[in-house]
């Protein structure tokens, strides 16, 4: 594998407090929240009836009726009529972030050569809101009723395929799927993609959406979704708010952004490693840690060169506590800022790790590091140096952010400033 230097050029972001990067940014810097109640279905009825999209019959009543739920979105203004008929929710998020990154990136991919351009996505999900609403129709209707396009709108590859063929980018391909950590996991692989040579410049990021009846249940049933506040890192922490959303990157090699003229780097994907927990009841301890130092390893960094830490911060008191005290490990007593700006956004499953790292990159930009909404109540314990209240103005040329997701998956990335 080469020394290949990988720049980020272009963002795209679809979060549920802002639809656009600069929006995103802004509405992170003033707290502005994305988490409402939700407004499609009753989550504290027995029966959830979806809007116009979906019908579903939950088995029992959900107290937790928030979520970071995307409300101002009109596909119809982004996407083909065409698109719309076989599109999933997640799949028309993960196709309008795809272009205002490219277009952000100033990338005409007419102008470039196709097999040079690649696609590396994330989904955890699938198509929730599109099978949950053909099954519908299956049972109520019969199989006639079923929509043609059930047969790939469902599947976990079809961001990578949809936004392939909307820009003829038909270099390298990639679906990934290990939720939260997910998002982390395909820069990484398009990252090597890039260093192997397989490829220029790849599109690439994680989309997801589960805030339907089905799909809502799914989430309640893990045990992580609380009833209350997202309150990352706080003694009263009592899980996590869903959310829906999508983050694309446009990911090169310095050298062929450069040719191309590329408009601006935002930084460089430095390291990036995953690792993976061992089975419950085992001796060893969790391998968040092991991704952590490989990550900054394989970045060329020490521990004290990292300047801030996205968390993953899962919002519960023992994984909370497990994360702080990896950060204590590496980073010592209070040693390095540490946000959570998805307290603002719910945890979007693939999409979270990388708006995380577009919220890293513009931390890079503009020397500031956004705080953590919802924590007030910081166990001393934890000996985090955790970003509450308000922005705070930092000198960043180097972050780290983390990400988990459930069973056991860890993915660490190392984004820095790009000098030339």
């Amino acid at each position: 594998m080469t020394t290949t230097t990988t720049v980020f050029t272009g963002l795209g972001v679809v979060a549920p407090n802002g639809l656009g990067t600069e929006e995103f940014w802004s509405a992170t810097l003033e707290g502005r929240s994305g988490i409402k109640d939700i407004s499609g279905f009753d989550t504290a009825s027995a029966t959830a009836t979806a809007s116009a999209t979906a019908t579903a019959t939950a088995t029992a009543p959900c107290p937790a009726r928030r979520a970071g739920e995307i409300r101002d979105f009109d596909a119809a203004e982004h996407l083909s009529k065409r698109l719309l008929p076989q599109t999933d929710r997640s799949t028309r998020f993960a196709l309008t972030a795809a272009d205002m990154a490219l277009a952000d990136g100033g990338v005409d991919p007419a102008a470039l050569v196709d097999y040079d351009m690649g696609v590396v996505t994330a989904n955890a999900c699938g198509g929730f809101e599109f099978t949950h609403r053909e099954f519908a129709k299956l049972w109520s209707q019969g199989p006639q009723f079923v929509s043609v396009y059930e047969s790939f709108a469902w599947f976990y590859a079809v961001n990578t395929g949809q936004i392939s063929i909307r820009h003829k980018l038909r270099g390298p391909g990639k679906a990934l799927v290990a939720e939260q950590a997910g998002g982390l996991d395909a820069l990484g692989h398009a990252r090597r993609s890039l260093r192997r040579g397989d490829a220029k410049l790849v599109v690439t990021g994680g989309a997801d959406s589960a805030l339907d009846p089905w799909g809502w249940a799914a989430q309640w049933s893990s045990g992580r979704v609380t009833a209350g506040e997202y309150r990352p890192f706080d003694r009263a922490a009592s899980g996590h708010v869903p959310g829906e959303g999508a983050a694309f990157l446009v990911l090169e090699e310095a050298g062929a952004a450069r040719l191309r003229g590329a408009p601006k780097v935002y930084g460089e994907l430095a390291g990036q490693a995953s690792t993976f927990d061992p089975p419950p009841g085992s001796p060893r301890p969790p391998a968040l840690r092991a991704a952590v130092e490989s990550a900054l390893v394989r970045a060329g960094v020490a521990p004290s060169d990292v300047d801030v830490v996205f968390a993953d911060s899962a919002g519960l008191p023992g994984p909370d506590r497990q994360e702080a005290e990896v950060l204590r490990g590496v980073f010592g007593e209070r040693g390095v800022p540490v946000t959570a700006p998805k307290a603002l956004t719910g945890r979007l499953l693939s999409a979270g790790g990388p708006l995380d790292v577009a919220a890293a990159l513009l931390s890079l930009r503009d020397g500031v590091i956004p705080p953590t909404a919802g924590t007030s109540d910081l166990p001393q314990e934890y000996g985090i140096d955790l970003v509450t209240g308000s922005p705070r103005e930092a000198r960043i040329s180097t972050a780290l952010v983390l990400a988990r997701g459930r069973s056991g998956f860890n993915s660490a990335a190392v984004v820095r400033a790009y000098h030339h």
